[in-house]
């Protein structure tokens, strides 16, 4: 949480009452990063967060509670128009004002909730489970269903039972390589099947990358890299990707809704919070060495704000702005040059 400055800087608010909440416990049994941890999964899956906010008796707000999104239903009173949250836990049911809620949605069409998306992307999630299933299922059987037998008789119905039986002692991948003995003029003929295909591998990766897209995150960050030439050939492209069409749209959200339920239109021009997403942005060590070259250079960075990215302690005469004054002209290459007024 920030406090703007009259000069348009910011400060860190340690003194407000909301970063103790925010930056290192908001309830009584978590950390931050398993509180925002919840909220995400929430969103993600849920569609909707839901956290009750506590308040002592003078307002102040004192603990921020997540609640499982699957437990709440959300209703309009029609006189007052105003959102009623009713909570059920154990088989009790509570309710909650619209005032004691921060409620951060998804994506939705309506602006009052977020669509469920596990509900949304059900065909697309339950036909990559049937693949996964029906390729286990050509495995556990060692690929041998794809052939037949043939008898020059017909055989009755005992005497195929006890084939069946007799032939399972040759089916699956633990009895491969086994000798079968065929009796009274059987034969086996056998139907040779591409392992691509018993393994539906384009199936298979085209719905990894369905169930992707509904979650707008890219292939790679869950280790498929089939397609990874498409995207940008650096990490720091990747992370640059995937921080500007998957995780800002989400912050943002969860920024907002932060500012408008416990900040408040009394603070609004005074203070905000925001994430920090500067690890994501930050390159291997030349690439920091020349992005932090260039800010000393221009002035627009000191060396302990650069030390303090680092996370190095500041050093005497750090907070001096300084810039690169060693241009001359070509002809004055060699001489004391000092500038138009001072030749």
């Amino acid at each position: 949480i920030y406090q703007r400055k009259a000069d348009g800087s910011r400060d860190v608010a340690v003194a407000h009452p909301l970063y103790g909440l925010l930056c290192r416990s908001p309830n009584y049994e978590m950390t931050p990063s398993r509180f925002m941890l919840m909220i995400v999964a929430s969103i993600c899956l849920w569609g909707n967060s839901y956290v009750e906010i506590v308040r002592s008796a003078s307002g102040r707000v004192i603990s921020l509670n997540p609640l499982l999104p699957q437990n709440m239903v959300v209703t309009r009173d029609k006189a007052t128009k105003v959102l009623n949250y009713t909570y059920t836990e154990s088989g009790v049911r509570r309710e909650i004002t619209e005032k004691a809620m921060m409620h951060i949605r998804g994506f939705g069409i309506d602006g009052v909730m977020g669509l469920l998306k596990v509900q949304k992307a059900r065909e697309t999630i339950g036909a990559a489970q049937a693949a996964e299933e029906a390729a286990a299922k050509f495995f556990e059987n060692g690929l041998q269903a794809s052939g037949f037998l043939s008898a020059t008789d017909k055989l009755q119905s005992d005497q195929r039972e006890a084939l069946r039986d007799s032939m399972k002692k040759f089916m699956g991948s633990k009895n491969a390589g086994k000798m079968m003995v065929l009796e009274n003029g059987m034969q086996y003929h056998g139907i040779t099947i591409n392992p691509e295909a018993a393994q539906m591998l384009e199936t298979r990766t085209f719905e990894i990358e369905e169930i992707c897209r509904w979650f707008r995150v890219p292939p790679f960050m869950v280790g498929h890299l089939d397609k990874q030439s498409s995207w940008a050939s650096s990490v720091e492209g990747m992370n640059m990707q995937f921080l500007t069409n998957t995780l800002r749209p989400m912050l943002v959200n969860i920024e907002q809704e932060i500012g408008r339920c416990l900040i408040g239109a009394a603070e609004f021009e005074t203070h905000y919070v925001e994430f920090g997403v500067e690890g994501l942005l930050r390159a291997d060590s030349k690439g920091r060495a020349e992005y932090y070259a260039s800010a000393l250079n221009n002035g627009w960075y000191s060396r302990n704000e650069v030390r303090r990215k680092e996370n190095e302690a500041p050093i005497q005469g750090g907070d001096v702005y300084t810039i690169q004054s060693a241009l001359i002209p070509l002809d004055k290459v060699g001489t004391n040059y000092k500038g138009n007024n001072n030749e």
